[in-house]
């Protein structure tokens, strides 16, 4: 059933950012083979924040009546959410953790992180997996994630702190759902784009 005007008017906006710059440092040696890559993801995933960082007060200003905030469940988006917005606790759901990077099983290469990022993604995209979530099931997660922001943002204006790369498969599923970009802040640390509904 369509929703009516009055109903529009009460939702959103929807504010959703990347995380600020990890403390691990994907541009960093050493040079990595593919596995010692599988472990540096993981303790990049476990990560936080690098301390020497403030968010931007463009950013903290426009989240700061949020009145729903959510932060991936990865420590370095929590802690984002927890500066960005030090008055209100994020509720921490996994349903928006970053899409896995794992990297192709590229014997003899040997490369910086950010290189294996590349790597990952591409391969990922692909089809490869090494047994975790598949492109398809990132996918899937995507369109839950987005219809979780649409149906919080009844309450009024809702914040995500996120990633890169999961903040861009949020992108179509909210369009789907009526969203309409107004602001596109890039996909820098720190960054953020609004969102605003426009119905469907």
């Amino acid at each position: 059933m369509p929703e009516t005007t009055s109903a529009r008017t009460t939702r959103g906006p929807i504010i959703v950012s990347r995380h600020g710059r990890p403390a691990l440092d994907r541009r960093a040696g050493p040079r990595l083979a593919w596995r010692d890559y599988v472990q540096w993801w993981d303790r990049y995933e476990a990560g936080p924040l690098a301390d020497d960082q403030e968010p931007p007060r463009a950013l903290m200003d426009i989240v700061a009546d949020a009145d729903v905030v959510f932060a991936s469940g990865r420590l370095r988006a929590q802690q984002t959410a927890a500066r960005a917005l030090p008055h209100r606790p994020a509720d921490h759901d996994p349903v928006f953790n970053e899409a896995t990077l794992p990297p192709p099983t590229l014997h003899g290469l040997r490369v910086l992180p950010k290189t294996w990022n590349v790597l990952a993604r591409t391969a990922w995209l692909g089809g490869h997996s090494l047994g975790g979530e598949t492109s398809r099931e990132a996918r899937l997660r995507a369109k839950i994630a987005a219809l979780r922001l649409h149906e919080a943002s009844m309450q009024g204006k809702v914040y995500l702190a996120a990633h890169g790369w999961f903040n861009r498969m949020l992108r179509p599923e909210l369009r789907r759902l009526g969203w309409v970009c107004v602001t596109d802040g890039g996909d820098r640390y720190w960054s953020y784009r609004i969102y605003e509904y426009r119905g469907g």
